[in-house]
C-alpha cells in the first residue's frame, strides 16, 4: 500500500500538459514590446508636454499601456522605461541596446530600429506654436437633463462593458454643447488617434486635391511600382501591375494588395523601427485592384507615400495649423515617412475642429480647404463594403445602415475606442476618446443615437 501511494505521489509530481512551462517570449516580440512602451511613453509625456499639459508615467501606464495586444501585454507592464529631454529608452535585453523613441518638437516621436544608440538626424521643427483658439461653448439647442445622461453614460459603462472613456466633445452648430474628461485627462491632453489618422489623412488628399496637386482616380505615385530597367536605365518592358492601383482605391481600401496580416496589424512599422518605404510597397496583388474590401494600414500609408512630394510645400502641419487645430502632431518613422495611418496624437478639441470641418462641407472661417464635393466623396460608398453595420466611404465609415442616426453622418474611427462622429445634415459633431483594453468595444452608434435624441 505504501508502494502504491509513493507512486500515486510521484506521478502528481511529474509536470502535466497544462502545467508546462509557456516558452519564454522571442527576441523579436521583446524587441516589438520595448517598441511599444518606448514609443507610447516618449508620445504621450511630450505631445502633452508641448500642448501646455501634463502627463505622468503613472497615467500612460494606467491608461494607454492597460489592456494591449496580449503577447506584448506583460512584457510592457515589466520592462524599465527612462525618460529623457530627447526622448524616452526601454531596456529589454542584456545583450542589445534599449528600445529608443526620439522626440523632436512638433513632430512628436519615431521609433528607432533595434539596435540604433541613438539619432543622429536633426529635423527642423514646423514653424513656432500657434495660439489656440478656444472652442466657443453654447447652452444645447434640447433636452439638456438628457445629454447630460448621455454623455455620463459614456463614462458609466452604458455604451460598454468594462470600456475606458476619456474624453468626450459635443459640437451643434459649431459651438460645444458637451465636455467632459476622465481624470488626469483635459483639454490640452493629446492621444493617439489610432486609425482616426486615415481620416486625417484623407483630408489632407482633399486638401492637396483642392490645390490641384492630385488626382484621386490616377494611378498612385508610387517609385517602386514603376517600369523596370536594367543596366543603363534602359526600360525592360516589364511592367508591375500594381502600378495600376489608384488613390481613390487606396483611400476606400481597395487595392487588392495582401499585407503581412489580416485587419490592420503593421506593427514592424508601428513599433518595430521599420520604414514605411522599407516594407509597404512590397506586398503582392492577390485581387483585382477595387474588387475587395479589405482594410489594412498598408493602403493608407502607400497613399501617403504617395503624396510625399507634395509635403515639402504643404505638410500636414500646415492643414492643422490652418484649422486650429494646434495641438495636433503627425509623426514620422526614422526615414521621416509620415505614419498617417495610424500616429498622430491630438486633443478632442482638435478633433471636434476636424469634424467641424466636415459639417461646414470642406470651408472653414470663409476659405475653402476642401473641394465643393469632397463630403460627398468620401461619405460614398464605391465598390465592395465591408460587412457589419457600417459601410465604407474613402477613409471613413458610412452609419447609413443605422436606426434613428441620420443616413449621411460618417465616422472616424481608431483603436481603443476614438470616434469623430460627424452628422453634416443637424451641424452635430460628436467625439469620443478612449482607452479601451483589447477585446472591450464601445457603442458609438448606440451613443450617437442617444446624443442626437437629446439635441433639436
Amino acid at each position: 500500500m505504501r508502494i502504491l501511494i509513493l507512486a500515486a505521489a510521484a506521478l502528481l509530481a511529474l509536470p502535466s500538459a497544462a502545467q508546462t512551462p509557456t516558452p519564454a517570449p522571442s527576441a523579436s516580440v521583446r524587441a516589438m514590446a520595448a517598441g511599444y512602451k518606448a514609443l507610447t511613453v516618449c508620445s504621450a509625456l511630450k505631445t502633452a508636454q508641448e500642448a501646455g499639459g501634463t502627463r505622468t508615467l503613472e497615467s500612460v501606464e494606467a491608461n494607454e499601456l492597460v489592456g494591449i495586444y496580449p503577447e506584448l501585454d506583460g512584457l510592457v507592464r515589466e520592462m524599465p522605461v527612462e525618460i529623457g529631454r530627447d526622448g524616452v529608452s526601454v531596456a529589454w535585453d542584456q545583450a542589445m541596446p534599449p528600445r529608443i523613441a526620439a522626440y523632436t518638437r512638433s513632430w512628436g516621436c519615431r521609433i528607432l530600429p533595434v539596435g540604433a544608440t541613438g539619432s543622429r538626424r536633426q529635423i527642423m521643427p514646423y514653424g513656432g506654436r500657434v495660439p489656440e483658439q478656444p472652442l466657443q461653448a453654447a447652452e444645447p439647442r434640447g433636452d439638456t437633463v438628457r445629454l447630460e445622461e448621455a454623455v455620463n453614460g459614456a463614462f458609466g459603462g452604458e455604451f460598454g462593458e468594462g470600456v475606458n472613456t476619456t474624453a468626450v466633445v459635443v459640437l451643434q452648430g459649431g459651438r460645444m454643447v458637451a465636455e467632459r474628461y476622465a481624470e488626469g485627462f483635459g483639454p490640452d491632453t493629446p492621444q493617439r488617434t489610432w486609425s482616426v489618422a486615415k481620416s486625417l489623412a484623407g483630408t489632407i488628399v482633399g486638401a492637396a486635391v483642392q490645390r490641384g496637386e492630385v488626382d484621386v482616380n490616377a494611378p498612385a505615385d508610387i517609385l517602386d511600382w514603376a517600369a523596370s530597367t536594367g543596366l543603363g536605365g534602359q526600360d525592360l518592358g516589364e511592367r508591375d501591375p500594381r502600378a495600376a492601383i489608384t488613390l481613390d482605391q487606396l483611400l476606400r481600401m481597395s487595392s487588392g494588395l495582401t499585407s503581412d496580416t489580416s485587419g490592420n496589424r503593421t506593427d514592424a512599422i508601428y513599433f518595430g523601427g521599420v520604414g514605411v518605404d522599407e516594407q509597404v510597397t512590397n506586398w503582392p496583388l492577390i485581387a483585382r485592384p477595387g474588387s475587395r474590401f479589405r482594410y489594412a494600414n498598408n493602403d493608407i500609408l502607400l497613399a501617403m507615400l504617395a503624396m510625399d512630394r507634395t509635403f515639402y510645400a504643404h505638410p500636414p502641419a500646415e492643414l492643422f495649423r490652418r484649422l486650429g487645430m494646434t495641438d495636433t502632431v503627425a509623426e514620422v518613422d526614422w526615414r521621416m515617412n509620415y505614419v498617417l495611418s495610424s500616429q498622430v496624437w491630438s486633443t478632442a478639441h482638435d478633433l471636434a475642429r476636424f469634424g467641424q470641418l466636415y459639417a461646414n462641407d470642406g470651408v472653414w472661417n470663409g476659405e475653402r480647404i476642401l473641394p465643393e464635393n469632397w463630403l460627398e466623396y468620401v461619405s460614398t460608398p464605391s465598390g465592395p463594403q465591408p460587412n457589419g453595420e457600417q459601410g465604407y466611404g474613402a477613409t471613413f465609415w458610412l452609419m447609413n445602415r443605422s436606426e434613428g442616426v441620420p443616413a449621411d453622418t460618417i465616422s472616424a474611427n481608431g483603436n481603443r475606442g476614438q470616434y469623430v462622429i460627424i452628422v453634416p445634415s443637424r451641424n452635430i459633431v460628436i467625439v469620443r476618446r478612449g482607452e479601451d483594453p483589447t477585446g472591450k468595444r464601445f457603442d458609438p452608434i448606440a451613443f450617437t443615437r442617444d446624443v442626437l435624441a437629446a439635441l433639436d
